[in-house]
C-alpha cells in the first residue's frame, strides 16, 4: 500500500466522549483534527451544570477501568491522565427502600452481598445463590481485545471460552424478567421495572462485577474530571475545538464525504468525516438517508433505544452522608409522570461524596425519571410554556414528597430545585428520541457494535453509543479508538496510541 501524505484531515462531528477521543487519537497519528459541537461546551450527554452553589451531573455516576490493573485504564491513559482522578469506592452501592420501613442493602463485596441477600430473602436462596455466582465468575472477565495483533485476539477469546455459555444466558434475558425469579419485593425492586430494566440482565451482572473488584468507581468531580482533561489534552496536542457550531450535512463527492457544511454556510473540508454525535441525525438528516442500507435501516426500525429522561436535582442545606449514596425506592402510589408514564420506583443519588458537588455541610441530589413521552415534552416547551413549567414543577413537588419520605423533614432543608426534561436532552444533545445512551443492550441487540461504515460511502465513519449498543463513556472511547486504527490502516499511517510528547497525558 502506497502511504498516503501526512497530515491528512479530519473532520469530527460532536465533542461528546466519542468525538474528543477519537480527536485525540487522530491528532496523535499526525492528523489535522477539526473537532465540531453544536452545544457551547464540549460533554455531549456527559454533561454537568451549576446552580446555586450547587453541582447536578447528568451522566457519570461510576466509570470502568478505575482499577489501575485493568486494561481498560490502560485505554483511558491514551486519551488522558486518569491517574490523577480521584475515585470512591461504596462499600453499600445501592440501597432499595420499601415505603413500610424495610430496606435491602446491595454491597460492593460480593461475600457480603451473598450474606446479605441471604439474610433478607432466605426463600430465594438457589437464585440468590445463581446470580451470585455469575457475579462472581464475570468479576474478572477480560474485554474483547482492541489490540491489532492476531496473537492478543486468540488469547482474549481462549480467557472468554469458558465463561461463554453464561455469557449468552445472561445477554438473552432482561433484567425486570430475571428479576421475577425471586420471591422478595424488594429483591425483585433491586433489578427493576420498566424502561431501564428492559435492557440484558448481563449488563446487570457486569456492573456489580466490576464495582466488587474496583473496577467502577466515581471520580469526584464528575464528568467534567473526564471530559475536560480529555479536551484539554487535544488542544495540547494541538487540535481544533469549535463549540456552538452546528452542523447542516455532510458533503459528499463520487460517494466519498469530503467534508461538512454549518448551518451558517461555511464549508470544512476533510479527508475523513467522523460521526460521534447522533446516529439518526447523521443518517437520515446530514446525509439526506442517501447512505442507510438494510442493515441500518433494520436498526432503525427494530433497536429500542434507551429512554429519554427528566431529571429533578435538588440542592439540600444539609449533609446527609449517613445515608447511602444511590437509593431505589419502591413505590405504594405510582408516580405520574406525564400521560404515557406512570412509574412504581425510582432512584435518588445523593452525592454526599464529592466535596466539589455543594458547599460544605450540604448536598447535591439527582432523581433521573425515564419516559419514551418525548414528544409531549418537546411540544409543552415550544408551544405551550406556561404548561411545560407546570408540569415541571408538578412533577419535582411530587419527587421532593417521596423523598422527604427518605430523609424526615428535608423538604425544608431544600434551597435549589432543578428539573430538566426530554426537551432539554434534545435541545443540548440533539438525541433521536431524547435518549438517553442510544440503543439499549436487549437480547435482541446482542453485544456485537454496529459497522461504523455506510454502504456505499468512503471515507465516513460512525462512533459513539449509536454503533455500540450499551452505551455510557467506554464505548465512546472503544468506538473512537476502532474507527481511528481502521482510518490509519486505509492511510497507510502507523496507529499510534501512545503519547508522542514524552510526558503524562492532559497536562496542557
Amino acid at each position: 500500500m502506497k502511504p498516503s501524505p501526512v497530515p491528512r484531515s479530519v473532520v469530527i462531528i460532536g465533542a461528546g466522549i466519542a468525538g474528543l477521543c477519537a480527536a485525540v487519537y487522530a491528532r496523535k497519528c499526525g492528523y489535522a483534527v477539526t473537532v465540531l459541537e453544536q452545544h457551547e461546551r464540549p460533554g455531549g450527554l456527559a454533561t454537568s451544570w451549576q446552580r446555586g452553589g450547587y453541582t447536578f451531573d447528568a451522566c457519570l455516576h461510576w466509570l470502568l477501568g478505575s482499577n489501575l490493573h485493568d486494561a481498560m485504564h490502560a485505554l483511558w491513559r491514551e486519551v488522558f491522565d486518569i491517574d490523577r482522578l480521584h475515585f470512591v469506592y461504596p462499600e453499600e452501592w445501592i440501597r432499595v427502600e420499601g415505603e413500610q420501613g424495610k430496606h435491602l442493602s446491595i454491597y460492593s463485596n460480593i461475600d457480603r452481598l451473598e450474606a446479605e441477600l441471604l439474610r433478607h430473602a432466605p426463600e430465594d436462596e438457589a437464585h440468590i445463590r445463581e446470580f451470585v455466582h455469575a457475579v462472581r465468575s464475570l468479576s474478572h472477565c477480560p474485554l474483547p481485545s482492541l489490540s491489532g495483533a492476531w496473537r492478543d485476539r486468540i488469547m482474549t477469546g481462549l480467557q472468554l471460552l469458558p465463561r461463554m455459555p453464561l455469557l449468552q444466558s445472561l445477554s438473552h434475558i432482561t433484567a425486570e424478567a430475571y428479576g421475577k425469579r425471586f420471591n422478595d419485593p424488594l429483591l425483585r425492586g433491586f433489578f427493576g421495572e420498566g424502561e431501564n430494566a428492559q435492557l440484558a440482565v448481563l449488563a446487570l451482572v457486569f456492573a456489580l462485577a466490576w464495582v466488587s473488584n474496583r473496577n467502577a468507581g466515581y471520580p469526584t468531580g464528575g464528568s467534567q474530571a473526564v471530559i475536560g482533561p480529555i479536551a484539554q489534552n487535544l488542544q495540547r496536542l494541538g487540535g481544533v475545538l469549535r463549540t456552538g457550531a452546528s452542523v447542516r450535512q455532510v458533503l459528499v463527492n463520487d460517494d466519498t464525504a469530503v467534508g461538512v457544511q454549518l448551518d451558517d454556510g461555511e464549508r470544512i473540508d476533510g479527508d475523513w468525516v467522523i460521526s460521534a454525535g447522533d446516529g439518526h441525525a447523521a443518517i437520515y438528516d446530514l446525509l439526506d438517508g442517501r447512505y442507510v442500507g438494510p442493515r441500518m435501516d433494520h436498526v432503525f426500525r427494530a433497536y429500542k433505544p434507551f429512554p429519554s429522561f427528566l431529571q429533578v436535582s435538588l440542592g439540600v442545606a444539609r449533609d446527609l452522608s449517613q445515608h447511602c449514596g444511590y437509593v431505589m425506592r419502591l413505590l405504594d402510589e405510582p408516580l405520574s409522570v406525564d400521560p404515557q408514564t406512570v412509574l412504581h420506583q425510582i432512584a435518588f443519588r445523593l452525592f454526599h461524596y464529592d466535596p466539589t458537588f455543594a458547599p460544605a455541610g450540604k448536598t447535591a441530589v439527582t432523581c433521573t425519571i425515564p419516559t419514551r413521552n418525548n414528544v409531549y415534552w418537546s411540544h409543552l416547551s415550544e408551544h405551550e410554556p406556561q404548561q411545560y413549567e407546570a408540569e415541571k414543577q408538578r412533577v419535582a413537588n411530587s419527587v421532593i414528597a417521596i423523598f422527604d419520605t427518605h430523609a424526615p423533614g428535608v423538604r425544608d432543608a431544600i434551597e435549589v430545585v432543578d428539573v430538566s426534561t426530554p426537551a432539554t436532552v434534545v435541545r443540548c444533545t440533539r438525541n433521536w428520541q431524547g435518549s438517553m445512551e442510544g440503543w439499549l443492550l436487549t437480547p435482541e441487540t446482542g453485544v456485537r457494535p454496529l459497522p461504523p461504515t455506510l454502504p456505499g460511502l468512503r471515507q465516513f465513519l460512525m462512533i459513539g453509543q449509536w454503533v455500540m449498543p450499551g452505551g455510557g463513556l467506554p464505548s465512546g472511547l472503544i468506538t473512537a479508538r476502532r474507527a481511528v486504527r481502521r482510518l490509519c490502516r486505509q492511510d497507510g499511517v502507523a496507529f499510534a496510541p501512545e503519547d508522542s510528547g514524552g510526558g503524562g497525558l492532559g497536562n496542557g
